[in-house]
């Protein structure tokens, strides 16, 4: 079991690393002014969804902007919080991870949903958010095992207790 959790653990570093960085920077140019970004990176987005077709970066749907938001407000501190715990071997991890992953399994339903559905959608472009939802799937079982950390609370408990007994 430690091996799968370790494996999960590299998984999930590098999808919390990468999340850091694209949320802010490529995300987040749905629902915040072009002014805030170097041409650079409105040219790359502007070229990403030309490229997979992504009508939703295109269009901006109000449930896609929405979710954006949430991702900003919410899923980026996460992110960032996931990585300091998982470097840092923090106990309440898992927990965090389970909020993030749920979170965006719950938003990758609503925006899978749209693609299949919608008709507009080529592989191409379902192919690059499918695995967002698998990785959503591995936080949230993450989330789910018991955590290989010890708590500072344990240690202290253990601590008072010996001096306690002297």
């Amino acid at each position: 079991m430690g091996c799968v959790v370790k494996v999960l653990d590299a998984v999930l570093l590098l999808f919390f690393l990468i999340m850091s960085i694209v949320i802010p920077l490529f995300d987040a140019q749905c629902c915040l002014p072009q002014e805030f970004y170097p041409k650079a990176l409105v040219d790359l987005n502007s070229w990403y969804s030309r490229e997979y077709g992504d009508y939703l970066v295109d269009e901006k749907p109000h449930f896609f902007v929405g979710l954006v938001w949430m991702e900003l407000l919410v899923l980026w501190p996460l992110s960032i919080v996931n990585l300091v715990g998982l470097i840092s071997g923090k106990s309440w991890f898992t927990t965090t991870c389970l909020i993030y992953g749920s979170s965006v399994t719950t938003s990758m339903a609503a925006i899978l949903s749209e693609l299949v559905n919608s008709g507009k959608a080529s592989d191409k472009l379902k192919m690059v958010y499918y695995p967002f939802l698998g990785l959503a799937m591995l936080a949230t079982l993450r989330g789910m095992l018991p955590s290989s950390f010890k708590t500072a609370a344990i240690g202290k408990s253990a601590r008072v207790a010996r001096k306690k007994r002297a």
